[in-house]
């Protein structure tokens, strides 16, 4: 069986496009191999800022012929419906065959269809493939109408077995198909011929090229943290732009360049940001943690080992950490003159969303809530205040409008130069976290309570504007919004009822709707009685708006659920579990939910805890039965008197017992011990069913027992809504 390998040459390709075109070059041809026929045994692609390419093992020599039988309109139709079926199959009525079937005779299509050599197959694939190649942008040059990521130049297209190699010939736009490329655009820009793809492989590094993408990020890394360890220094390590790095070079060099003494004075996070974002630069710190050099990694060898590409590089970097240092020094400027509060003042002309004011407004109603969340979390109200209050100045600092990935970090430094402590400065750093479910959670208490604060502001904003994420469809981060506020409340261990925060925050936009409305007097009739049609439009707008709140606020708690019910869910517990406590009093309350949750699904995953659900399904359906039969509710309590088996009075005693534990432990939320003491309930009512006929002759012993299922029922209930848990 032939190998295929294929190569696309072009202008650089975008370094974050490469990982992505290189995988659907490896789906559009293996699929399209697959379809017309062509199996093969594995496949590998690569990319490199100026190829594409793909290699395919095993794959056939030809397709397979086929013979397919296709079945036609009845022999007695019309004609118009022969003739369709004629122009579906390519065939004419002579090449049809007529066979009985249910209804009558039919009209059969035998079409075969020979083997095409893998060259055939593979040249109208690869073609298709390049002209619909799904680029994020693309565009199109010289008088072609072929639309590539960048000008394409060549394509290689060979196919290798054991008696040579063969060009599989084909043609897009004028660029034709062959068994060259070229090594390094600079380093070893002669074009050469290849006989397969180790061939390929191994003559590409000769000329300074390194296809794969992984081993050019390992050499980078490489290179880069033992330049460092030899002047006892440290590379910040950066997988994103390690990836982003080694899609920009083939041949990737590594220099370590110094970073001038005036801008060494800088936050940490400004220089890292920097060279990050305008040059690429890896940040090199010492043993206390200060930037103090940096890494770039160049795309060629040179005579005088990258001392000219260093002197441009730290000419450049000069410019630009010019430029930080600049607005550092006049926000620190600013800060001093004016304090942070002076510093936010430009908020109050920037709308944070046209229904729900400016920005400044929003902070004002961030430090309210964060001084009512405040004692809850263990912090001073005037602390978590004034935290809220000075939080997002720094979106105001011409640092953070130059790098706005720096916002909350920059907060922290200006509130420290401002004389803010006390986990203020920290709060302005902490409080947009957690942004996603693998970033860290905030633990000091006044960060809690501002980070908590921002988040629910938000949430209760869009709700009550009616702007809820839909579908796929959550522009502005409302579900991110709510895991950071689940992850913050179980995290800290937090004992918090969500309705009164809802309700504060709720409250607030309420009362800001009705700050404009007039005051006006309400008709009533000679009775003092006033009819709700009389009423002034202001007075029903508020009532409307007042339901509508109150509607918004229930809504929003499901919202919760639902964001808690995904996040358990990749903790092991079940969705139907979770049902069984939200159903519960006190569901609002995150950290109990979720510590009830936790002690029903591993009472449930035990034999006792499935037997036992089993027979309390048994118990409250036979009721619920009776009791819809009956049209009354056997909820008078049993007299053990009445019982006559032995299992029915060790069952009385079971329930007392169990009835004894469970009440106190749920009244102390040790839930754990709770269960336990349900899971004793597991024999006798096994032991009840086995022996007792509940629908017995007797209407008075029918009735005790009908009511002694009611007591199993009311006991399994107080621990978890058990109705609710599936099978």
């Amino acid at each position: 069986m032939p190998d295929l390998l294929i190569e696309l040459s072009s202008e650089e390709i975008p370094a974050r496009m490469q990982a992505r075109a290189a995988a659907d070059l490896k789906r559009l041809v293996t699929e399209g191999l697959v379809e017309a026929g062509l199996t093969y045994a594995s496949a590998g692609a690569f990319s490199t800022p100026r190829r594409l390419a793909l290699s395919v093992e095993g794959v056939l020599a030809e397709s397979p012929a086929v013979r397919e039988e296709r079945k036609g309109p009845r022999t007695d139709a019309p004609e118009q419906a022969l003739a369709g079926f004629l122009r579906s199959t390519g065939l004419s009525k002579d090449d049809l065959e007529a066979r009985d079937d249910k209804k009558g005779q039919v009209w059969f299509a035998v079409i075969d269809k020979p083997g095409r050599p893998a060259g055939e197959i593979i040249a109208d694939v690869l073609e298709a493939t390049i002209r619909d190649f799904p680029w994020p942008k693309s565009m199109r040059w010289g008088a072609g109408s072929l639309r590539w990521v960048r000008p394409l130049h060549s394509i290689l297209c060979i196919l290798t077995d054991e008696e040579g190699t063969t060009v599989v010939p084909l043609d897009v736009d004028g660029i034709a198909s062959g068994d060259t490329t070229a090594g390094h655009r600079f380093m070893a820009p002669e074009p050469f011929a290849v006989s397969s793809f180790e061939d390929y492989a191994a003559r590409l590094k000769k000329a300074f090229v390194i296809l794969s993408a992984e081993e050019r990020a390992e050499k980078i890394w490489h290179d880069a943290t033992h330049l460092a360890f030899a002047q006892g220094l440290e590379v910040v390590e950066d997988k994103g732009l390690l990836a982003e790095v080694a899609g920009l070079v083939e041949w990737p060099v590594v220099l370590m360049g110094e970073i001038g003494a005036d801008f060494l004075e800088l936050p940490a996070e400004v220089l890292q940001t920097s060279m990050k974002e305008h040059q690429k630069f890896f940040s090199v710190r010492d043993k206390a943690g200060k930037i103090v050099k940096f890494i770039t990694v160049a795309n060629r060898e040179t005579a005088d080992d990258g001392a000219t590409i260093l002197a441009g590089n730290q000419k450049v970097l000069s410019a630009r950490l010019a430029d930080a240092k600049f607005f550092w020094e006049n926000d620190l400027r600013t800060v001093e003159q004016v304090g942070m509060v002076g510093m936010a003042a430009p908020l109050a002309e920037v709308t944070f969303h046209n229904k729900l004011g400016s920005q400044a407004e929003r902070i004002e109603r961030i430090a309210a809530l964060a001084r009512e969340i405040a004692p809850v979390v263990g912090a001073k109200p005037d602390l978590a205040g004034e935290a809220a209050r000075i939080a997002k100045a720094d979106l105001a600092s011409e640092m953070v409008y130059e790098f706005p990935e720096l916002q909350g970090v920059m907060g922290r430094y200006y509130a420290q130069a401002a004389g803010h402590d006390d986990g203020v400065p920290e709060a302005c750093e902490e409080h947009y976290s957690p942004l996603g479910p693998t970033d860290a959670v905030p633990t000091h208490p006044v960060s809690v309570a501002v980070a908590l604060a921002d988040k629910i502001d938000t949430l209760t904003g869009f709700w009550a504007i009616d702007e809820k994420p839909t579908g796929s469809k959550d522009p502005f981060a409302l579900r991110r919004a709510a895991l950071g506020v689940i992850r913050l409340v179980l995290e800290n261990d937090l004992r918090i009822s969500l309705q009164k925060p809802f309700s504060v925050s709720f409250g607030a936009k309420f009362m800001a709707a009705a700050e404009g409305v007039q005051p006006v007097d309400v008709p009533t009739d000679e009775h003092g009685v006033t009819n709700v049609e009389d009423l002034p439009d202001e007075i029903m707008d508020l009532g409307a708006l007042l339901g509508g709140i109150g509607d918004a606020m229930n809504d929003l708690e499901g919202f919760f659920h639902d964001r808690l019910k995904v996040f358990l869910r990749d903790k092991g517990i079940r969705h139907d579990v979770i049902d069984a406590c939200l159903a519960m009093p006190n569901a609002d309350d995150l950290t109990l939910l979720v510590t009830r949750a936790e002690a029903l699904q591993a009472f449930l995953d035990t034999s006792d805890g499935e037997n036992l659900l089993q027979g309390f399904k048994r118990a409250h359906n036979i009721l619920k039965q009776a009791e819809e039969k009956d049209g009354v509710e056997y909820s008078f309590g049993p007299d053990p008197k009445l019982a006559e088996a032995e299992t029915e009075k060790t069952l009385f005693a079971a329930l007392d017992a169990a009835e004894a534990k469970i009440g106190p432990a749920m009244e102390a939320e040790d839930f754990g011990a709770a269960m336990t003491a349900m899971a004793d309930l597991r024999g006798p009512i096994d032991a009840f069913f086995e022996d007792v006929q509940v629908n017995a002759e007797s209407e008075i012993l029918r009735r005790n027992r009908l009511n002694l299922l009611h007591r199993i029922s009311e006991i399994c209930l107080s621990v978890a809504d058990l109705t609710q848990i599936e099978g």
